[in-house]
């Protein structure tokens, strides 16, 4: 086992160190800090759990949660994490150390005052990321028994997009505009064709999914091919499903700030069509 050298003591249980492999990390185990100074060395068998911070900001950011963080918790989340790290078997965006730590320190502070926060995207997270959303179900297993606190299965749903995000390296807040932006859509298909989409049909997690991947190609700047004669002869036949796609597509355009090529027109008006079909 390699030895680390301490750069840092955090607290009696955290310390930075240097390690001979991947440089500088965050160490963590029970008393570890304990009479510790710079420059001592630690066999790295002494730590419990050790994972590392590269980026400057990232490290600043944790450190500065660590006075508000209690031992017990801090073991629970670099536990849930390593789960995570463990399902998505990708390599994790280093922000999900903050982002997550912070998460869960506002929750159970919330939980304490009796306080719940209803999770708008829950639905469409679901049919968005399956994946993430049930690894975020087995993390809130997880907290419950390690700490005893029940969380609703909204909050699966808020740590389902920190786990998305590390996992594709997206910054989370364009992650939660992208679940904004469906939900928008859904309710403006719902309005102008005056339907109610069963949210747990196979259908809506199929138009939640094309929706996510239009964005996704809009966002990579990816043309799809538009079959012409299909695209004149949609334009006959369902010119109400037509035009609602282009609005749609506006909506996108005004959100994402980039254009959509023309051809998402035709596929999206198939999925609408597909839809008004089953629902009338």
């Amino acid at each position: 086992m390699p030895s680390l050298v301490v750069n840092k003591v955090l607290n009696n249980n955290v310390i930075m160190a240097e390690h001979p492999a991947y440089g500088e990390v965050v160490v963590i185990g029970k008393g570890i800090g304990f009479n510790r100074k710079q420059k001592d060395l630690i066999e790295a068998s002494a730590a419990e759990k050790l994972f590392v911070l590269r980026n400057e900001k990232e490290q600043k950011n944790y450190l500065k949660l660590l006075p508000f963080l209690e031992d017990d918790l801090q073991e629970v989340i670099i536990s849930a994490i390593e789960l995570i790290k463990e399902r998505t078997a990708s390599q994790l965006s280093e922000h999900i150390h903050v982002a997550l730590t912070d998460h869960l320190m506002f929750v159970v502070n919330r939980f304490s005052k009796g306080m719940e926060i209803r999770n708008p995207f829950l639905v469409e997270t679901k049919a968005l990321y399956p994946k993430a959303f049930g690894i975020a179900k087995e993390v809130v297993d997880l907290f419950t028994k390690k700490t005893g606190i029940q969380l609703p299965e909204g909050e699966a749903g808020f740590i389902a997009l920190h786990i998305h995000s590390a996992a594709a390296n997206k910054d989370l807040s364009e992650v939660n505009q992208h679940s904004q932006l469906i939900t928008k859509l859904i309710n403006m298909i719902e309005e102008q064709m005056d339907i109610k989409i069963d949210k747990e049909s196979i259908d809506y997690t199929r138009l939640v999914r094309h929706l996510r991947f239009t964005i996704e190609r809009v966002k990579n700047g990816e043309k799809v091919e538009e079959p012409e004669k299909i695209s004149l002869l949609l334009k006959q036949e369902y010119p109400l499903c037509y035009n609602l796609s282009w609005k749609l597509i506006k909506v996108m355009q005004q959100t994402l700030k980039q254009p959509v090529f023309e051809a998402e027109a035709v596929y999206l008006t198939m999925h609408l069509q597909r839809l008004q079909k089953k629902i009338k």
